[in-house]
Order: structure tokens, then sequence, then C-alpha cells
């Protein structure tokens, strides 16, 4: 992002997407002044944290780390080295495909195993292609890349049961997990106590700085905890981030309701305008994607012309197979709730070249 874009980003007094902008003070004011520090993770606010999120997802343990990166290699490599196994089947769009840098492959000898179609949910009948008896299945609950969909209940059961039958683990990349609990209108423990472990990520839907969780039983979690020293995530001092998460977490888990309905109101505001598609329409999670009928480059001026207004939107949109259709992701939060659905639709309107 070139300096002059950073200024304008500085100068805005509303966001369009999430909690608003991270500015220091605002993420500083989230670790209360009385948060007792830890030392190497053991101790005060950090274990604090791990016992509540622990009876939040009614696991039996919980242990933090500083990032979803090594909070699920870890897991993944501990279901492994239990099994003799070293595949494990995942999404094609999963954020250990896209985003980590073969990092299962070159630190831990692991494989990954696409199975289903990476613009459509991973579901059951995806799994019958896979003959091989892999370590674990991981499933992301919503699926982040395709707007935030969620698979039906049902079929998510079935799922975890082919785990089972094949002597895999169930895991969950529940990064976005307090987000699903709406979507499904269920409880975040009912979702976890599916799967042999769960990742909870506190920075995305939450709002506090960065770092995670990872739950699940006793043993499991302990040997996790070993492999977070071991890849360098035993800081010294864990507390600021611990303290964070866990008061974002009292503050904002129970708005998710909310930021689902603000979600599907901006849907019912945007669908018909001309060049906008909604992806999922309605949204099923307190998140949407917007196709827009424009390109790259007017989409830029456009949201320059916007945070000139201040009204922070996006610095660029995501290009698509069509040079002409680009792609936002919305995820919605405290700033997305403060706006008027009216204001929100004006703002979708410039951004597509209709404004």
């Amino acid at each position: 992002m070139d300096d002059d874009l950073l200024a304008l980003r500085a100068g805005c007094d509303r966001s369009l997407a999430g909690h608003g902008e991270w500015r220091a003070d605002q993420l500083l004011a989230t670790i209360p002044g009385d948060a007792a520090p830890d030392r190497y993770g053991d101790g005060g606010v950090v274990t604090e944290l791990e016992a509540e999120v622990a009876d939040v997802l009614a696991l039996p343990a919980a242990v933090y780390l500083p990032s979803g990166v090594m909070a699920q290699q870890a897991a993944l490599r501990v279901h492994a080295d239990r099994r003799a196994r070293r595949t494990v089947v995942c999404h094609p769009e999963s954020h250990l495909i896209r985003h980590e840098e073969q990092a299962f492959e070159r630190l831990h000898g692991m494989v990954l195993r696409p199975a289903g179609n990476r613009y459509g949910l991973l579901l059951r009948a995806d799994l019958d292609a896979v003959a091989e008896r892999p370590a674990a299945l991981l499933v992301e609950l919503p699926q982040r890349d395709l707007g935030g969909r969620l698979p039906p209940w049902a079929d998510l059961v079935e799922q975890v049961a082919w785990a089972r039958a094949r002597g895999a683990a169930a895991h969950l990349d529940g990064a976005r997990l307090w987000e699903a609990s709406a979507g499904y209108d269920r409880s975040p423990a009912e979702i976890a106590g599916l799967f042999d472990t769960v990742y909870v990520s506190f920075y995305k839907g939450l709002g506090a700085l960065a770092g995670c969780c990872l739950a699940g039983p006793e043993d499991v979690v302990a040997e996790v905890r070993e492999w977070r020293r071991r890849l360098g995530g035993t800081l010294f001092g864990m507390w600021p981030g611990a303290a964070s998460a866990l008061g974002c977490l009292r503050r904002r888990l129970p708005r998710m309701p909310a930021y689902l309905e603000r979600a599907r109101a901006v849907a019912g505001a945007v669908r018909d305008l001309p060049g906008v598609t909604v992806v999922p329409d309605p949204p099923q999670t307190p998140m949407l994607h917007l196709l827009l009928r424009t390109s790259p480059d007017a989409f830029r001026a456009a949201a320059r012309g916007l945070a000139e207004e201040g009204l922070w939107t996006w610095p660029q949109a995501v290009p698509t197979g069509d040079p002409g259709t680009v792609r936002v992701e919305l995820p919605v939060g405290d700033a997305t709730l403060a706006l008027d659905p009216a204001e929100i639709r004006a703002a979708i309107a410039a951004l597509s070249g209709r404004g």
C-alpha cells in the first residue's frame, strides 16, 4: 500500500468491514491494565484464556499459540505420528495448501491430499475418491474462500464419521468457528464436539491481537504444547495477546448472531445493484463475498474516492478469471454495524462503477 493511501486510511473515521481499521491505541485498549503476565506461556492470563476456551468448546484442554499456522501444523503432526500415517485430507482451497508455502511437506514430511472441487464445498460424497487411509481429515468451517459457506450439518456429521471409520482423526480448522456457530445456530461446543481437535483464532472474527488456541484431549494438547516450543512459539511473555483474546472473546462472541443478521441485511441492500453478485446469497455466516463487474483500476479509484470522504473500504480487490470482474471479502463486525445499510449500498454501488 502506497504512503498516500496509508495517509487516507489513517484519516478515515468509518470502515465498511469487520471491527474497523486496526489502530495501535484501540488494540492496546483490548489489554486490561490488570492482566496477569505469564512466563513462557505458563500462568497468568494465558492459563486463564486456555481454561476459558476449553470451557467454551467443552473440550478437556486448550493451549495458546501465536499463530494458526503453527497450531494446525502441530496438531496434525501429532495425529500423524500417533497413526504412523503421513496424509491429511482437506479441501483444495485449504489454508495449508494456499498460504503456508509447503510447510507441511518441507518441515514435517507430510502430504496434503485435496478432495472435492475447489469451487464447491467439501461434502461427504467427495471423500469417496480417497482410497488411502489418512492420518486426519481437516474440515474448515466456514469455507472462507467460498464466501463463508457451511456444509449441511448432517453432511458434516457424515464427514467426521468417514474419518473415524478409517482410524483417522477429525480436525477442525475453526479460525472462524465463532461465525460458524451463528450460521448453524448451534453453540461452539456442539460444533467442536464432533472433532478430535479444534483450532480457533482470536484476531479474525473477534478482532483481538494475533494468537489462537488449539483444543482437544489433554494428552494431544500436551504434545502440541511441546511442538509449540520446538517450532519457536513459546515466547517469554505471551500475555498481551492472550489478554486481548480473552476480552474480545467475552465481548464479541455473543454478538455473532447480530453480525449474521447485518450480513444478510447488507446482501439485501446490494443484491439488485447492476454488476454486483453476492456470494453466497443469502450469507450463511457473518461474512460474504461480492463479485463486482468492474476493472481493478476503476475499483482502486473508487475506493480512494470513498477514503477521501472518510469511509475506508478496501485498498484493492482480488482479481478473478474474468478481467472485468473483481472480488472483495466483507467480514461483518462492529464497524459494519455502525453503518446504515443504505450507506453500504451507496459505497458498493460506487465501487462497482454504478455510483
